[in-house]
């Protein structure tokens, strides 16, 4: 396996280009940041005072632009990335100081009228460019327009160019105060019945009032075992009630950002922000976004609803096994559906999630993954350990070139098939730590490009997720969901790698927000495949002997399962992948329809009197049908879940539908290439050249039309849901 024979041995090849490097401090990043605004600003200085509207060209106006956005690429991204990863306060600190500067300097070139004038003249010159440099033209002139310089000069685009700054402060503050958040709830190991004992006993323990107690925390490696497992229904209600009010101080900021959202829409000419946002994307309008959630959900609610009768017989039924049937009140709640989901895949499916996460320790399974996207890609890992890491650093020590000791770092390599050159830079950052981000993410560090004297610059791109820690007794074990997971995130990573532009701009998954999730949530479809998840599985006993000691030391009475996950385990995970599935596309629903209902307001007027947290928590129950606290009594404003989750303050507002929109993509083309045979290689270069490559080079409806020979459809989609008319 190459990812292995290769690994620091003697097939290790020094890359063409080195790494970058990761020795930043709170003081050099802000002093970096102010050179490279600087460099910039005096870039357009030049232009705005050396060339006339009459002269203005692509050469000699965009194409140095865009070299400068290009050179400003192989910084930016790691300069904010350290917010995300640094266990240095000061310099998380640092990170989110210098972002900010660096968007208010976008934002004061986005509002340069000098600079769109020239590139106005250079697109009304239609001189025959290639067709990458002519979308840079356009989308770079459209985006003038829809920075506001479409606006008379005078008050209303001043207005405009405030929004837009605070409007950036916004969204940075509210990512902050989620990264660190450090809530928690105390409670006895009683209230936590039911919760693997590795989950519990890796929990702070209480001193003084709290003594005999134990801290958990939001952080998802504590939140969601509680969740799935905890027999305590009042334990389970108060974690759910608590972690949709962990971050209230960032309710008042979603506030002020979709109310300036609107403004400024309006100051655009455009009737509302969703219509101002989805004018650039895949699908145009708003109108066709509602209808197609409008009827995703029409389609969906009688499942939803016949999932939910199911799973009330299994409360009713768990609740009178444990003696509890007082307790019983013909209500699902919403802290009832993690709990009862995984009891349903358990007992009737036969779905133990912790014998299944047996088998897929988080190393061979990264292996194994990368074994895939090698086979079908035409790809090479090779990790870069000890003593090669000094041989690629620029400064002979190889610490510097990784954030933190934990991270892995892999060289990627065309195949033989492929030619043979260097890809691109990965690594993994799997753990969580203090002040980590909390979620799983793919992060760009440096996009890929062809520089002024006609090279390629490679990528790099990082993994970050928060999966448990090994310890000496049992290694990090991943659940089937968070495979999943694992690959979708690759997913990213490897869109990132194989990009091949001409512009950063365009680079890898810099492409529409309604078509980014596409490639990704199509190689989930690998992790349903039984020759696949056979492949990928490894039983940790066989890890090493010392493993092998642990796992006879809590199994003393069982002989050592086999090394490859049993068939019989195979096909109950695989009859599960639809299970509670309509549920599962409500709660996305309710997203996606909560993002339109916000940023598709009647009037001005109407949004600013607008309950966002009731309006949140009222949709979310009339269209999943979970009961909430409502039911006790409680008014719709018993949580402020909008405040709790990144996306729509991140870059998905009125956008959110992209993830649903794009799985409709996505099936297609997983259907139309992968279903016969996932590991096709011919079908798997295809993919690469024609969809991957691209990244955001062309318009993405023309890049899917290609690979597909056709419209998309969402016939596979519906079949797949088993929802098709």
């Amino acid at each position: 396996m190459s990812v292995q024979s290769t690994l620091g041995g003697s097939n290790f090849r020094v890359p063409p280009q080195a790494p970058p490097m990761f020795t930043a401090t709170s003081k050099s990043l802000i002093s970096d940041t102010k050179a490279l605004i600087e460099k910039s600003r005096k870039l357009q200085d030049q232009l705005a005072s050396n060339i006339t509207e009459k002269d203005a060209a692509f050469n000699n106006v965009v194409l140095p632009m865009a070299y400068d956005e290009n050179a400003m690429g192989l910084a930016i991204p790691i300069i904010g990335f350290y917010q995300a990863v640094s266990t240095s306060q000061e310099l998380r600190d640092s990170s989110t100081e210098a972002e900010k500067l660096l968007d208010d300097f976008s934002i004061e070139s986005a509002m340069r009228e000098d600079i769109y004038k020239l590139v106005d003249a250079a697109l009304k010159k239609a001189e025959k460019l290639d067709p990458e440099s002519q979308r840079l033209l356009e989308k770079e002139q459209k985006s003038f327009v829809r920075n506001g310089l479409g606006i008379p000069a005078g008050p209303k685009r001043d207005r405009f160019k405030e929004i837009k700054k605070r409007l950036s402060e916004l969204g940075i503050v509210f990512q902050k105060n989620l990264n660190e958040e450090t809530g928690g709830l105390w409670f006895t190991p009683e209230e936590l019945d039911g919760v693997p004992e590795d989950v519990v006993s890796s929990f702070k323990k209480g001193e003084g009032e709290n003594a005999g107690k134990v801290w958990m925390t939001f952080k998802y490696p504590d939140l969601f075992p509680v969740q799935k497992y905890c027999k305590n229904a009042e334990t389970r209600k108060q974690v759910m009630i608590a972690n949709e009010n962990k971050c209230n101080q960032n309710v008042p900021l979603f506030r002020e950002a979709i109310i300036l959202r609107d403004e400024a829409a309006r100051l655009l000419g455009f009737k509302n922000h969703a219509a101002f946002k989805i004018d650039d994307k895949m699908v145009k309008t708003p109108e066709w976004v509602d209808n197609f959630l409008g009827d995703l959900r029409k389609r969906l609610a009688p499942g939803g609803l016949a999932e939910i009768d199911k799973l009330k017989q299994l409360k009713k039924e768990d609740l009178a096994s444990r003696g509890k049937e007082k307790e019983y009140d013909d209500h699902y709640y919403l802290w009832d559906h993690r709990f009862y989901d995984r009891l349903m895949l358990e007992k009737e499916f036969s779905l133990d999630q912790q014998k299944v996460a047996e088998y897929f320790p988080i190393q061979t399974t990264i292996h194994g993954m990368l074994e895939i996207f090698e086979q079908i890609f035409g790809l090479v890992f090779v990790e870069i350990t000890g003593g090669s890491r000094d041989k690629i650093s620029p400064s002979g020590n190889g610490s510097e070139i990784v954030w933190h000791p934990d991270v892995q770092v892999f060289a990627v390599w065309d195949d033989e098939t492929e030619g043979g050159g260097f890809v691109g830079y990965l690594y993994l950052d799997l753990h969580p730590r203090e002040g980590k981000y909390g979620h799983a993410a793919n992060f760009n560090l440096q996009p890929g490009f062809i520089d002024e004297k006609g090279n390629r610059r490679y990528p790099a791109t990082a993994l970050v997720c928060n999966f448990s820690k090994p310890t000496p007794k049992k290694p990090s074990l991943l659940k089937h969901d968070e495979v999943t997971t694992l690959f979708h995130e690759l997913g990213h990573g490897i869109h990132d790698l194989v990009g091949r532009t001409k512009y950063s701009r365009f680079h890898g998954t810099n492409v529409v927000r309604d078509f980014v999730e596409a490639p990704s949530q199509m190689l989930e479809n690998w992790c349903w495949t039984p020759s696949q998840l056979k492949s990928l599985s490894h039983h940790w006993s066989y890890l090493s002997p010392e493993y092998l000691t642990a796992w006879q030391e809590s199994n003393s009475s069982s002989s050592q399962p086999p090394k490859k996950m049993p068939d019989e385990l195979i096909k109950n995970i695989v009859r599960t992948e639809h299970v509670n599935d309509a549920l599962h596309y409500l709660r996305q629903l309710h997203f996606g329809m909560f993002d339109m209902a916000i940023h598709e307001p009647e009037s001005h007027e109407a949004i600013e009197k607008l309950k966002i947290s009731e309006l949140y928590n009222h949709l979310r129950k009339d269209i999943s049908k979970l009961d909430g606290p409502e039911v006790f009594g409680k008014k719709d404003d018993w949580g402020n879940g909008e405040a709790t989750f990144g996306h729509l303050m991140g870059g998905y507002d009125a956008g959110y539908y992209g993830y649903l929109s794009s799985q409709v993509y996505s099936t297609d083309m997983f259907y139309t290439a992968f279903k016969a045979d996932p590991l096709n290689k011919e079908q798997g270069r295809r993919y690469r050249h024609m969809v991957l490559e691209k990244g955001g080079s062309q318009d993405e409806m023309e890049t899917l039309k290609a690979f597909l020979g056709r419209e998309p459809s969402t016939e596979p989609f519906y079949k797949e849901l088993g929802i098709s008319k």
